[in-house]
């Protein structure tokens, strides 16, 4: 029977459940185990995918066309686990089951209750990960011990125990030991009391894990433990990261919380070995070079709104052995103050994708910059229909060149609507999604960056390059390198007299992992070296 273990969040929210979850599962499957990793959101939204940046971050998008919570994104970077839409439940889903149920009178003209009806649809999506072929399924509640939204998911996990057997499950807590200057002193009070919640409705933690600025004392843990009924050994500091998000899983290491884990679920599992990831961090801290690169978005003031993108450009970083640092600017400053004033001294730039018109002029102003300096450039999604807008109407002279996303009358739209998205009126899940096929163009930069004429990356848009400009892009340098199978649709895009200049419509940054870059960010920031480290790099501005 697959084993499950239950991650929970208390006092407040922020604390990072979704990078101790990730952290536990690499560590587990370096112990050769078999896991699987899931997370419940108590939102009633049916999924991200229709929420603001602002509000929840990036949407993260799998293979099979899931919009999912960013946390799902650490379980890819830090796991091998294989996600799919099993791997992101919602409360919008949960009800939404519930009543297509009832619906189709599957109750059998019963009452429906939150116990059991709601409680066990969540028990039987925990369930979907469990198999003969997985030993740990991981599970993260999102929100925070108390929330009215969560309270339905900590009733299931309760009752999950009762069904399966304690023996196969394990409840780890994640809380805050928060440091008061004032008083000089480490604070257990609201660790006990979030752990008094959960006790409440039935919970026990079997481990704590604690967030904390300051080491924990051995006087404060054995308070902790004592007053949250666990052994000493089961209360894990957790010390804040300044340096970087992959030195957790060698902090929970140095407390020993796999062997905790293996022994607490009586698991069979080999030693661990993690030189590799020593020697990633030792590569982190120890870099050859320095660069910088510009990252120009709608949402560039929200840290978690482009958070794949920070991180495929840190993994692309720690390949070229290189510090990157990230200038994260909001496009509407250089429609401001201009390209000249912000930009200079980058030595890449990398517009990311978004919705919406406001900030766009700002993006292309930044793409001319790039091109006309001959500085590498990497677009993504709307960061590629940005450029082929700057190319039409200061390389073509379309002037009004345009997206029918912002302009519907403009005379030239370069970008337009996909066929398929003409009649679809819902927002939600009705783009086109997740891994599609491109075959690319022999002989392109994006060519020898993948080093295969056939890939598969994640897409998350509605619009696309307009196929009757396809001729007069290419007679004025700028290639198709990459198309769908059928080449109806156009993938990618560069410029063939550019040192490193591409741009794509899907995502990339969704399949890059630290010990593993994406291969279009590793030559990104590869340019980016070449060019920072060259004095003589050519930096006029071409007529």
């Amino acid at each position: 029977m697959s084993k499950h273990i239950f991650v929970t969040g208390g006092v407040v929210s922020s604390l990072g459940k979704g990078l101790t979850s990730a952290s536990i599962g690499m560590l587990l499957e370096r112990r050769g185990l078999r896991v699987r990793m899931q997370k419940l959101d108590p939102y009633i939204n049916v999924d991200p995918g229709t929420m603001s940046p602002y509000q929840h971050g990036e949407v993260y998008v799998l293979d099979d066309g899931s919009e999912t919570d960013l946390d799902l994104g650490h379980y890819e970077r830090f796991t091998n686990s294989p996600l799919t839409r099993n791997s992101n439940f919602t409360t919008g889903q949960i009800y939404m089951r519930v009543i297509e149920k009832e619906r189709r009178g599957e109750f059998l003209g019963k009452t429906v209750q939150v116990i059991p009806h709601i409680t066990n649809e969540i028990k039987s999506c925990i369930s979907k990960l469990a198999g003969d072929d997985v030993d740990v399924v991981i599970t993260e509640i999102g929100g925070t011990v108390g929330d009215i939204e969560s309270q339905p998911f900590l009733e299931s996990i309760r009752q999950f125990a009762l069904d399966v057997g304690k023996e196969n499950c394990l409840y780890i807590h994640l809380t805050l030991v928060p440091y008061l200057k004032a008083a000089g002193e480490l604070k257990t009070k609201p660790t006990q009391h979030s752990v008094g919640q959960l006790r409440q409705i039935g919970i026990q933690p079997d481990i704590l894990i604690c967030r904390t600025e300051r080491p924990i004392s051995l006087e404060d843990r054995e308070k902790i433990a004592l007053f949250c009924n666990i052994p000493k050994d089961s209360v894990i500091e957790e010390r804040d990261k300044d340096f970087s998000i992959y030195e957790v899983p060698l902090s929970l290491v140095d407390h020993e919380l796999d062997n905790l884990i293996v022994r607490k679920l009586g698991l069979r599992a080999k030693s661990l070995h993690l030189d590799d990831w020593r020697e990633l961090i030792h590569r982190l801290r120890n870099p050859d070079t320095e660069i910088s690169i510009a990252v120009v978005g709608k949402y560039a003031g929200h840290k978690d709104a482009y958070k794949s993108i920070y991180e495929a450009i840190d993994h692309a970083g720690l390949e070229h052995h290189a510090q990157i640092r990230v200038g994260r600017i909001q496009s509407e400053e250089i429609e401001r103050e201009g390209p000249e004033r912000i930009l200079a001294g980058y030595d890449g730039i990398l517009v990311p994708g978004g919705f919406g018109e406001r900030g766009t002029e700002g993006k292309v102003e930044a793409i001319k910059w790039a091109r006309q300096r001959k500085i590498p450039f990497l677009g993504i999604c709307l960061g590629m229909q940005c450029a082929v807008i700057e190319f039409a109407r200061n390389v073509l002279g379309l002037e009004s060149a345009n997206s029918t996303e912002f302009d519907k009358d403009t005379p030239h739209p370069v970008i337009c609507l996909l066929d398929e998205q003409k009649n679809i009126t819902d927002k939600g899940g009705t783009m086109r999604l997740g891994a599609q096929k491109s075959v690319l163009v022999p002989g392109t930069k994006i060519s020898s960056a993948y080093d295969n004429p056939i890939i598969f990356e994640r897409h998350r848009h509605r619009y696309e390059f307009n196929n009757l400009y396809r001729q007069r892009f290419a007679a004025n340098g700028m290639i198709v390198s990459a198309t769908t199978e059928d080449e109806t649709l156009v993938e990618a895009i560069e410029i063939a007299d550019h040192p490193w200049f591409v741009a794509v419509q899907y995502h990339p940054e969704f399949k890059s992992k630290p010990t593993r870059p994406h291969p279009l960010f590793s030559d990104f920031v590869q340019a980016a070296v070449r060019r920072q480290g060259n004095t003589n790099y050519l930096e006029e501005v071409p007529v």
